[in-house]
């Protein structure tokens, strides 16, 4: 019997859902998006189908994400959310009903976590494993926590950005602002809608902060064409922004994210923080794409800073590792049902 028990690894994202099965590696990816319809507040599309509709639903229809900040903000919609991923990772003929291991931000209060394990266990999990986010994204990038040695990682997603310090295999020290990828496109938007009097979607600023941002001053600059809709005439238009722009709107949200490391820095015990200066901080998430974000901490917090290989996977990636190695890594578990 021991033979069918799957197990699944599932990064429970603001922005994407992955999902890790051991042996076979990231099998799913797909945007943590839900379409509904208000009339019979039925589930209409999830995933990849949903996220197509942002923005171009009728009023009968609304499309959302049902974590908001890396939490859960509607929890029936999240069970739905993850019973699809689940029974579209195992495929249908699937009998058993697998171990699952959930990442959580390192910021989750005990009702939050809950709430993840509870939704996780209904939508048809065996047990239900929690382990937070820093510790995650750091096994999948191939750090080892195990070793008395001090890592820092910032792992930036479209919710939340965790840092935290590792060492011994616990968190340290560590903070979760929710301050990340959403924040910036918003901020990107937001900046259009000033400078430029266009109303953009959240779709529209995602692509020009993926293509031209930037989190400092570009000498050579890449532009991009926006299409959005007047706000004064109500028309469609278009107009130019290049990246020293995008790097003007976003300087808050960057600010926000700089500060929070160095609030992880200053709660650092010395010895750890020697060793952080040596490796430096590992960066992990989408979000950690931005053109010379690495730069930026260097310059502000005199760190170096590096992105992770397939960044955006990290976590992912780490869920499956711990679960290969469930005794290894116990006691960074958080808690079971």
């Amino acid at each position: 019997m021991a033979l069918f028990s799957k197990k699944l690894g599932i990064d429970l994202g603001t922005a994407n859902t992955l999902v890790y099965l051991p042996g076979k590696g990231i099998i799913l990816n797909e945007p943590s998006v839900v379409a509904v319809s208000e009339q019979d507040n039925t589930i209409l599309a999830i995933g990849i189908e949903a996220k197509d509709m942002i923005g171009k639903t009728p009023e009968s229809i609304i499309v959302y994400r049902p974590m908001k900040d890396g939490v859960i903000a509607d929890y029936r919609v999240t069970e739905a959310m993850l019973r699809y991923f689940i029974s579209k990772a195992l495929g249908k003929y699937n009998l058993f009903k697998p171990d699952v291991m959930v990442s959580v931000p390192a910021g989750i209060t005990s009702t939050e976590r809950r709430a993840v394990v509870e939704a996780a266990v209904r939508a048809g999990a065996k047990n239900a494993y929690v382990v937070k986010e820093p510790i995650l994204a750091a096994i999948g990038a191939g750090v080892p926590i195990h070793e008395s040695k001090g890592h820092m990682i910032m792992d930036i997603g479209g919710g939340t950005t965790d840092i935290a310090v590792i060492s011994l295999g616990g968190i340290v020290a560590s903070t979760s602002v929710k301050c990340a990828g959403d924040k910036i496109d918003q901020a990107i938007a937001d900046y259009i809608k000033k400078t430029f009097n266009l109303a953009i979607g959240d779709k529209t600023a995602e692509t020009i902060k993926i293509k031209i941002g930037a989190a400092i001053p570009l000498e050579e600059e890449l532009t991009a064409t926006i299409k959005g809709r007047d706000f004064i005439q109500g028309l469609p238009r278009t107009a130019q922004i290049s990246t020293n722009e995008v790097v003007r709107a976003i300087d808050k949200e960057l600010r926000t994210m700089i500060n929070a490391i160095k609030d992880v820095l200053s709660l650092t015990p010395p010895e750890l923080a020697a060793d952080i200066i040596d490796d430096g901080i590992i960066m992990t998430g989408g979000s950690s794409q931005l053109r010379n974000l690495a730069d930026l901490i260097y310059r502000r917090t005199g760190v170096k800073a590096y992105v992770a290989d397939e960044s955006l996977l990290c976590v992912a990636k780490g869920t499956g590792e711990a679960l290969n190695h469930l005794e290894t890594y116990k006691k960074t578990i958080i808690s079971k049902r």
